[in-house]
């Protein structure tokens, strides 16, 4: 019996995959907050209420967070090939199911469609260039998977409300068609189809993860809708949360096919990975929550001007994947370009705490850039170094459990700084407030403002202070993303250098 060292799988067309598979990693990322500028226009459309137009976002993200850990098990049974090809078709069907929605009961269904068909999307793309790229030029793939990844969330807000406002909340779902279509038959062109092993489904491991993740990302998403622990329904999330987790670390103690592995992260170059990514997601999607907002709302800039903006965020994020995948090709220490990357993301955090009503546009641009370079430089070390001691059978499971933390933090960063943002308004309100009195040094000045407004002059002033305390609010946020960044540099001593590879699988020829 000879072996033969496996380490990758040998493609025909390798590039049409790459672009293939980048498309639909796009495709899926951009879904998470393209839709987010049009709720104001399908409220209306639709005849919702507040609450009811927020469960588009909702069901979107539960239903992906609940499905993504079932993405390594689908793909043994079925095969990668095959999942990844109904996972794209689902996805296109849907979005178009979406934007033909005239009542919102049937769009948040297509929404809890779409969001189930696309959560296999970003660790099947991850997990399949992986496999199809040597290791040595792991990082260089990860850098054309991170584009992807990191670009859909960035464009998404710009190109939704360019969407919205020029054709109609419609197209923020039918731009998914062409896409989904070229990504369609790029991978049935260009990959092979892959073995598959018939395993049992570990029904109440997933019945358990499922409540424990569908309840986090609800409480998460509707906390401060309904005044966080205040409101019974989240005190009910948090108990079916807490529960769901614990009886599923006790189901897979004892079982012997567990629907998730948890013994992965007993590899230290997950775990800590993971914690990089969750870190990583937070600053990520919480200054892209804050961001739109702050330049529209307190500054008045319209959503194509926003778009421009923060178009350069983007820019430094390629900048950065491609530097960096050519650096780890060439050798260079992976927690070296992670910590630099951290510094600058920290660098541009800081300079967004000094962020006024008047901040030049320059400035923001400026910070948008250091920012993107900043997080592309972490993003791609990270991803590479989280399989880099995992058997090549682990990654589709493993990038699943990487996808879903990455979505969890998500998740929390917008959690918490809109909760702070809303809590800190009215704080620094009351405050502004309070020295505005007619026996204070500014008195002949508030006066002959109020004087000058006529009737309206106390509305205006009013405005104007809600105005101002929301400006400081946004730059405590930006405070708290910056300690949670630089406080996250040392874990980095966790992470063991690329050299120490998992051992390659042999094959009986």
């Amino acid at each position: 019996m000879n072996t033969a060292v496996v380490s990758h799988r040998e493609v025909a067309n390798r590039g049409l995959l790459v672009v293939s598979v980048m498309l639909a990693t796009m495709m899926q990322a951009l879904d998470t907050t393209i839709a987010n500028v049009a709720l104001p226009n399908m409220q209306g459309s639709l005849s919702a209420t507040l609450d009811q137009i927020s469960w588009v976002l909702t069901s979107y993200i539960v239903a992906a967070a609940i499905a993504t850990p079932a993405t390594g098990w689908l793909a043994s049974i079925m095969g990668r090939r095959r999942l990844l090809l109904i996972a794209i078709t689902g996805f296109t069907i849907a979005s178009v199911l979406c934007a033909m929605a005239t009542t919102i009961g049937a769009m948040v269904a297509f929404r809890l469609l779409q969001g189930l068909f696309g959560a296999s999307l970003v660790p099947l793309s991850q997990s399949t260039l992986l496999d199809v790229y040597p290791r040595e030029k792991h990082g260089a793939a990860m850098a054309m998977w991170g584009m992807g990844v990191m670009i859909g969330p960035i464009l998404g807000p710009p190109l939704g409300g360019w969407l919205t406002d020029s054709y109609g909340w419609h197209w923020v779902f039918l731009i998914n068609v062409p896409i989904g279509a070229l990504a369609l038959l790029g991978v049935a062109a260009s990959l092979p189809s892959d073995e598959t092993v018939r395993t049992r489904f570990d029904w109440r491991g997933f019945a358990f993860l499922a409540i424990g993740i569908g309840a986090l990302q609800l409480l998460l998403d509707r906390g401060e809708q309904q005044d966080w622990f205040s409101s019974l329904e989240i005190r009910i999330e948090l108990a079916m949360a807490v529960l769901g987790f614990y009886l599923y670390a006790v189901h897979w103690k004892f079982a012997r096919q567990p629907f998730v592995n948890l013994g992965l992260f007993a590899d230290r170059n997950f775990l800590a990975s993971n914690v990089f990514i969750f870190v990583l997601g937070v600053v990520l999607f919480a200054t892209m929550a804050l961001l739109p907002p702050f330049l529209q709302n307190l500054m008045g800039y319209p959503v194509v001007t926003t778009g421009v903006l923060l178009a350069p965020r983007g820019v430094g994020t390629l900048i950065a994947m491609v530097l960096v995948g050519r650096l780890l090709s060439r050798g260079v220490d992976p927690r070296l370009l992670a910590g630099i990357g951290m510094l600058l993301t920290g660098v541009s955090l800081w300079q967004m705490t000094g962020f006024n009503l008047d901040v030049p546009q320059s400035l923001i641009i400026e910070t948008g850039v250091v920012q993107g370079l900043g997080l592309g430089m972490v993003f791609v070390p990270v991803s590479t170094v989280a399989y880099s001691t995992l058997p090549m059978r682990a990654r589709t499971e493993a990038a699943g459990i990487f996808s879903l933390t990455r979505n969890i933090g998500s998740s929390v960063g917008i959690s918490v700084v809109m909760t702070l943002l809303a809590r800190n308004t009215q704080i620094n309100h009351a405050e502004i407030a309070s020295r505005l009195t007619p026996y204070g040094d500014n008195a002949p000045a508030l006066a002959q403002t109020l004087h000058a407004s006529g009737g309206n002059g106390l509305v205006l002033l009013n405005a104007e202070v809600t105005r101002q305390a929301g400006a400081i609010a946004y730059l405590n946020d930006f405070w708290l993303m910056m300690v949670l960044t630089l406080a996250a540099i040392p874990l980095l001593l966790l992470l063991r250098p690329l050299k120490h590879a998992a051992p390659p699988v042999l094959v009986a020829e």
